[in-house]
Formats: C-alpha cells, sequence, structure tokens
C-alpha cells in the first residue's frame, strides 16, 4: 500500500483550546501579523475575515457549504495569520479526514494508473488527499488494506474490486464506496461496457475470413472477465465464429507468452486478449516461433493502453480508464458532499480500435 496525503504539515504548539477543537495549529512565519499576546484563536480568523467563528469553522470542516468567496477570504486571513490546517486534530471533532482511497487488484496493470490519476486529480481539486491500495489479486489482501485504510478515509474507490459482496457491502456500510467494474445492486458504480468493442471486433475478424477464435481468458473472479466472455460468445454466434475459451489465470505478458503453445494447437487463425498486457505477451511468444503477426496469425488486445508502443502497433478494443476514474471521483465527491449514499449506475462504452495486428486469413507459413 502507498499513500499520499497531498501536503506536508508543519506543527506547532497549540495557542488554544479552540483551535485544537476546530483542527487548526499556529505556525510561525516572519511577517504576517499575529495578536500581540501570541493566543491565536479561530476568533482572531472571523474578526479579519469580518465572518463568524461557526463560519471559520466550517470554511475548513465543510467549505462546500458556503460560498466560494467566503471559503477564500477566510483562508486568506488564516494564512495572513500563520494559520495551517492540523487535519488530525479536525478529524479528531469532525470525524472528517480530508482523504479518500482507492483500491486497485494490480497497480502494475497499466490500464490502473490513468484512472488513479483522474481520481487523484479531481479529488485534489476538491480538497482531498487520495490514499493508494494494490491488493494484489487477492481478495483477502484487498480486505486487509480497506480494513486498514477505512480508519484514515472518508470513502474508497475500489476498482475491479475481488472482494465478494457481503464484504463490499459491509464497508459501504462504513465508508462510501464506489465501484468501477463491480456491478452490485444499490451502490455506486462505474462500468465500462465492453459489449460494443467485441461486437466490432468480431464483426471485424469475420469480415476478415477467421473462423475460429481463442480468447485468453482473466482471472474468473473479475467481473470485467465475465462481461467480456459473454459478449464474445453473444457476438461469435451471431457471426458464427468459433470461440475457444484458453484459460489465463492472472494476466501478464508471461502468461500471455506462456499461452502460444496451446493458441497454435487450436489451429485458431485470431486471438482475443484479455489485455493488452498478455496480448504483447503473445505477439512475443509468437515471434520467437518465427511467426508473424498478422500475416500468420491475428491479434486483439483490451482496454487500449499499451496505444502503438508495440510492433506492429495493437489493434485492441479501447476501455477508456481515465473516463471511469473520472466518473468514480464524481460519484464519491458528490455523495461525500450530499451526505447520502447514492445508487447510480454509470455506463461507459467501448470500441475497436483498428491498428496493425489484425489481417486476413493467411495459413502459417504461406
Amino acid at each position: 500500500m502507498r499513500g499520499a496525503t497531498g501536503a506536508s504539515v508543519l506543527r506547532a504548539p497549540l495557542r488554544s483550546r479552540a483551535a485544537a477543537v476546530h483542527g487548526l495549529s499556529v505556525c510561525d512565519v516572519t511577517g504576517n501579523r499575529k495578536p500581540a499576546s501570541g493566543s491565536v484563536t479561530i476568533g482572531d480568523i472571523a474578526r479579519v475575515a469580518g465572518v463568524s467563528r461557526s463560519t471559520v469553522s466550517r470554511a475548513f470542516s465543510r467549505p462546500e457549504l458556503l460560498n466560494p468567496e467566503t471559503v477564500r477570504r477566510v483562508k486568506a486571513a488564516a494564512e495572513e495569520l500563520g494559520y495551517v490546517v492540523n487535519h488530525a486534530a479536525r478529524a479528531l471533532s469532525t470525524g472528517r479526514f480530508g482523504n479518500v482511497a482507492v483500491v486497485v487488484p494490480d497497480i502494475a496493470n497499466p490500464f490502473f494508473p490513468p484512472l488513479v490519476r483522474r481520481v487523484q486529480t479531481l479529488a485534489d481539486a476538491a480538497g482531498y488527499a487520495v490514499f493508494l491500495g494494490d491488493s494484489d489479486e487477492i481478495a483477502d489482501r484487498e480486505a486487509n488494506l480497506t480494513s486498514r485504510l477505512s480508519a484514515q478515509v472518508e470513502g474508497f474507490v475500489l476498482a475491479s474490486p475481488r472482494l465478494d459482496e457481503e464484504r463490499i457491502r459491509e464497508l459501504d456500510a462504513a465508508r462510501p464506496v464506489v465501484l468501477v467494474n463491480r456491478d452490485i445492486e444499490g451502490l455506486a458504480r462505474v462500468l465500462i461496457d465492453p459489449s460494443g468493442g467485441l461486437d466490432e471486433a468480431v464483426a471485424h475478424l469475420h469480415r476478415l475470413g477467421h473462423q475460429r477464435v481463442v480468447y485468453l481468458s482473466g482471472p474468473r473472479e473479475s467481473w470485467s472477465d465475465q462481461q467480456r466472455r459473454s459478449a464474445l460468445a453473444r457476438a461469435a454466434e451471431r457471426a458464427g465464429l468459433e470461440v475457444i475459451v484458453q484459460e489465463l489465470g492472472r494476466p501478464s505478458s508471461a502468461a500471455g507468452r506462456d499461452a502460444v503453445g496451446g493458441i497454435l494447437a487450436s489451429e485458431a487463425t485470431a486471438v482475443i486478449a484479455f489485455d493488452d498486457v498478455v496480448a504483447q505477451g503473445v505477439m512475443a511468444g509468437l515471434a520467437l516461433r518465427g511467426i508473424d503477426v498478422p500475416r500468420d496469425i491475428s491479434v486483439i488486445g483490451c482496454d487500449d493502453t499499451l496505444a502503438s508502443g508495440t510492433h506492429p502497433a495493437l489493434t485492441t478494443i479501447s476501455a477508456a480508464s481515465a473516463a471511469a476514474g473520472d466518473a468514480a471521483a464524481e460519484l464519491l465527491l458528490g455523495i461525500l458532499a450530499g451526505g447520502e449514499r447514492s445508487d447510480a449506475r454509470v455506463t461507459i462504452a467501448t470500441h475497436l480500435v483498428v491498428r496493425a495486428t489484425t489481417e486476413a486469413v493467411h495459413s502459417i507459413g504461406g
């Protein structure tokens, strides 16, 4: 697990009980005006800003409830007096930590960094720091992460969670949860729908004369893999293509490379991989055997995370992970601002991006 507070806190002795209660600490900055006695309170900020003490408190604990100009004026006065927010003290008095968490199953998978970055960008703009947890595709590790993080954050974005539904609902009862690529009734969730992209991929392969396709699957507990299997089966049935599912387990480049023997034994002329990393491994394994892509076999990935970084450039299904991060962050921040849970269900469509790894059918060596 990795985390960032988003800012460093200058520690100084608390000058008043009121400052502690409202999560404020004193920071002596040369040249800043302070009361002569050195006893700085929220009342001092209120007088400088021309607002009430309760407004000062709210400006730091619930700024979304105030006019933005009022918040700006209060924070300018606090800066003038040398105050910084003591988040630990504020959390003790208000239960608001100013942090949210994103938990992913594998941060090394290039699908997740764009999603995390968008959550971080929107959360930062709203005044929240983001903690990041990596479950390593292990449900129990994910449970441990969320349990420990829940004492420090106000809400969660769980991307492709491996937890079972019961444990996710238990977590949501304690802290608001927004899911990405997991469909649980009653919880806010963002779902990337693979059907459009897979329909286009199957139609594309059919036009090129392919009749037998291998699907290299992802983890069986993955909601995304379950949806892709179903969508691919429906599209293939409509087009009259045969699909052979080859179980892969944990997706990786090495797993894709090791799957080449089974692909060739199937006599399929095309491969659809669970993600682009697996597809890249397939291409590497085929190259080691002297098999040309796309002349001898066509390869399609999923997620469009490697773009044209492969050679040849990979044909893939775009999954818009950054858009999923935007949607998840907006849902979570809306819940935190409004104080009520949401059961919103946001769906993001996919499409095929044709590059250079698909071609009309040729026999191997032909």
